[in-house]
């Protein structure tokens, strides 16, 4: 079987000569000569190896395979008007689409209001959400999966940008009866002690604070780790360890007294948040639109 692709310009001509019944016809509509028309209609029946039409005088009547060929033609070029509508309507004001990726976190606390101004910008955009680890966003920009990432800005990555939008930084998070709870930085000499709750260990969360530990000369061995923020959040408020939280995350509870947040050390724990992209890529209107609306939404976070 041919795999070969029917030439889009034959298929019009055979379709437009179906439709007018005569090849003078058919050149004045195509804008074309009666011989490009004949030689479109031969180049066209050699290709298939059949013949479509029956020249009966000046007029033409379709062959048993013609008949099939003009059903088969007039779903393609219908299904190609459709593409075409469907491209043009891509250049609309707010048409389209736009794919993000986030963190549950983001998901959570942030991409809410982003999403709800958004919207009122962009009523028509189709907008999905894909929530996901740092890591496998990258994995899911690179795949063409997602058009932006909004997470914690990689590591290093040469085909990534990431365009920074804010910075955060961790905090101890403990239980109102932890001996900690009316300090403002924990005591060096307790923390290898302590049971910490924190995200994944997949995360770059988990890595950053690995890091900042073992830079501190800290064990970071006794460790729960959980995929919710929330549940966190309700393990530091009964006590089964000291969370590692940002303070946007831990508002709620900081000011009705149920969480005590602390310094790790005298040196800040900081994270950078951003917007990540394939580099090299062109923004759309809309996808810059996003990002600034995302850089508003982190300015109103109390840090």
């Amino acid at each position: 079987m041919r795999d070969d692709i029917i030439d889009s310009r034959q298929l019009l001509a055979f379709k437009t000569l179906a439709e007018t019944g005569s090849f003078t016809l058919a050149a004045k509509q195509l804008n074309l000569t009666q011989s490009a028309v004949s030689h479109s209609i031969k180049a066209l029946e050699d290709d298939l190896g059949c013949a479509l039409i029956n020249r009966l005088g000046r007029k033409i009547h379709l062959t048993e395979a013609g008949d099939i060929f003009l059903a088969a033609a007039e779903r393609i070029h219908q299904r190609m008007h459709r593409v075409r509508s469907e491209l043009e309507a891509l250049s609309r004001w707010g048409a389209g689409r736009l794919r993000i990726g986030a963190g549950t976190t983001a998901c959570q606390y942030i991409l809410p209001t982003v999403i709800r101004e958004f919207r009122q910008t962009f009523p028509d955009c189709q907008l999905s959400i894909s929530p996901n680890d740092a890591k496998e966003l990258m994995d899911e920009l690179r795949g063409n999966e997602i058009d932006l990432a909004f997470t914690l800005a990689p590591l290093s990555d040469d085909d990534i940008e990431c365009q920074t939008v804010f910075e955060d930084t961790l905090q101890f998070a403990v239980a109102p009866s932890h001996p900690w709870a009316n300090r403002k930085v924990a005591p060096g000499s307790e923390i290898d002690e302590q049971t910490f709750v924190t995200y994944s260990k997949r995360s770059l969360t988990f890595e950053s604070i690995r890091r900042h530990f073992r830079n501190e000369g800290h064990t970071f061995s006794k460790v729960i780790e959980l995929g919710s923020m929330e549940a966190i959040k309700e393990l530091v408020k009964i006590g089964i360890g000291v969370g590692i939280i940002a303070p946007w995350v831990t508002q709620k509870e900081a000011h009705e007294g149920s969480i005590f947040l602390l310094s790790p050390s005298r040196k800040a724990l900081k994270r950078s948040w951003g917007v990540c992209y394939v580099k090299g890529r062109r923004l759309s209107l809309m996808e810059e639109t996003f990002i600034g609306l995302c850089e508003s939404a982190c300015d109103c976070l109390e840090q």
